[in-house]
């Protein structure tokens, strides 16, 4: 007998929602899934996200049974330039999943760098968190070390701090601190609450600077600190449910390894 599936709100959650819980994708990218006939629950293919599920309901994606949800983790890895920030790239560039260690569990970045960007990204193995450190609404602060080629003045970055219009998009006011000329080129801090395409480098061109280097220091209360570049380093299950609320979860005891002392030599009379 067929279990029956509800579409009623109050009923499980939404289908692409318990996917990208599981870490498979994102809510967005796990609709494609769904629209591509690529997800069955109770072994019928469905083709709208329009759906609510229990954990009652079996669910597969590309013929495999969806797996319990993990634990939400939240790791840090420094991106270094040159990087992809996608799982494979069509011109054979380098990935930031190429640096990844092999035991880390699928993982998603939270928003991007773009290829010549470099410094702090986000990465999570689950969707819906992803999701939530994503939002607008979240309005967590992204801090940035730029250099640009140019000689600016205060009043340079004057339209960026008003809120300017660049191409028909509009982005919000910016933080912007001159720190010191060098050079031909002179280095500044930006900060901002979004993170549009390319946002920084369209607004420095809209008042006649060139970036040549981009630098994320911080999203949120996390700091890129000293991780060296190519480097990841997982935040600790309890910092991550103290700066989201996340709900009390025990700690895996995979995080940080204890390693073994060595064990001292006796000499030999």
């Amino acid at each position: 007998m067929r279990r029956r599936m509800s579409t009623e709100p109050s009923s499980g959650d939404r289908i692409a929602k318990v996917i990208a819980r599981a870490g498979i994708a994102s809510r967005r990218d796990a609709e494609r899934l769904i629209e591509a006939g690529r997800v069955t629950v109770n072994g019928q293919k469905i083709v709208s996200p329009a759906l609510n599920v229990t954990p009652a309901d079996r669910i597969t994606v590309d013929g495999r049974p969806l797996e319990a949800p993990e634990p939400a983790r939240l790791w840090l890895y420094h991106k270094p330039a040159g990087r992809v920030t996608t799982s494979r790239d069509e011109q054979g560039r380098a990935t930031i999943y190429d640096d990844l260690p092999g035991d880390m569990p699928r993982v998603m970045s939270v928003g991007r760098l773009d290829l010549n960007s470099e410094g702090l990204l986000l990465l999570t193995n689950d969707g819906e968190l992803k999701r939530k450190l994503e939002l607008p609404s979240t309005g967590w602060l992204r801090r940035y070390r730029v250099r640009v080629n140019g000689r600016p003045t205060e009043a340079t970055f004057d339209p960026l701090r008003n809120g300017l219009i660049v191409e028909g998009e509009r982005f919000q006011p910016m933080m912007v601190t001159l720190d010191r000329q060098q050079g031909a080129n002179a280095w500044i801090t930006v900060a901002l609450r979004e993170g549009k395409n390319r946002e920084i480098r369209r607004a420095m061109e809209a008042v006649g600077l060139v970036v040549n280097r981009l630098i994320r220091l911080s999203y949120g209360p996390f700091q890129l600190g000293p991780l060296k570049p190519g480097a990841v380093e997982e935040i600790r299950p309890r910092v991550l449910r103290d700066q989201l609320g996340l709900p009390q979860e025990p700690e895996p005891q995979t995080v940080k390894p204890a390693r073994p002392r060595p064990q001292r030599r006796r000499r030999t009379p």
